[in-house]
């Protein structure tokens, strides 16, 4: 499977070594979204204007504010999967703490809460809560359960190996489970710096983070398997079952997308 462009989690972890967006760039994404809702909100009082009277003004004011400030950024993160224009621009993206894509649920929270720590107080509350920690997170983010991080700039993640040799025959026939996201991540990212860790430490996580992702695996690896070959070689054949799987998917999409544009009963439509 292929990272994406900006690549922040897919399939088994497969991820780009990130780290918590910089108050300088959130807040140059902030006033550049601002910049955008400014120019909607100037849309909206236009077509308000046309529309309202005397008596639904208000009712219509409200409903504008509303849209702006809870149902666009909800909309926009949800559909983009946590990145704004602003965002875009500054190479930052909204994600969960376990590294996933923000959905609808987080989206809404982050909107909802910064109606009162961002636009009612004036961006204080927002500002004072992300000094306070080392994520950045503003109020929104902890009950949301998110952060804003960088996707851009920083270094990526040496490719996971193949299946060790000696690991091929079993893993092709084990039943492998999806790992959680978090599981997943920890795994992968302890695999991509395991060289340069202790030798105590290294033996220590390797022989947890193992532990845990046997319990997604059945059977278990041949007795004596080292902690890191085992989990390269669960990592690598879910990379390897998950681009499979895509790959049908998408060919069952373009055989779907064919037969579409095909007369009733499959007669050769002229046109074509």
């Amino acid at each position: 499977m292929e990272a994406p462009a900006d690549g922040v989690l897919i399939g088994e972890a497969v991820v780009l070594e990130t780290r918590p967006a910089s108050f300088a760039s959130r807040m140059l994404a902030g006033l550049l979204d601002l910049l955008v809702l400014g120019v909607l909100a100037i849309a909206g009082l236009i077509v308000i204007g046309e529309l309202a009277t005397d008596a639904s003004a208000p009712a219509y004011g409200i409903a504008l504010l509303v849209v702006l400030l809870v149902g666009v950024p909800t909309t926009v993160e949800t559909l983009s999967r946590g990145r704004s224009l602003g965002k875009l621009a500054v190479g930052t993206r909204v994600v969960r703490d376990d590294g996933g894509p923000v959905r609808f649920r987080q989206a809404f929270v982050r909107a909802l809460v910064g109606v009162v720590e961002i636009w009612a107080t004036v961006g204080s509350i927002a500002l004072i809560v992300s000094l306070c920690n080392a994520q950045g997170k503003r109020a929104g983010d902890y009950l949301a359960g998110t952060y804003v991080l960088r996707v851009r700039g920083g270094p990526a993640l040496a490719p996971l190996p193949p299946v060790p040799p000696a690991l091929v025959a079993w893993v092709r026939t084990a039943d492998v489970a999806r790992l959680p996201d978090g599981l997943a991540l920890a795994a992968r990212q302890f695999l991509g710096r395991a060289a340069r860790m202790a030798p105590a430490s290294r033996a220590r996580v390797g022989t947890d983070l193992a532990a845990r992702v046997e319990r997604f695996v059945a059977p278990g690896p041949p007795w004596g398997t080292p902690p890191e070959a085992f989990l390269t070689a669960v990592l690598a054949e879910r990379r390897e079952r998950e681009h499979s799987a895509a790959a049908r998917a998408a060919q069952t999409q373009r055989e779907l997308a064919a037969r579409v544009v095909r007369l009733p009963f499959e007669v050769p439509d002229p046109r074509r």
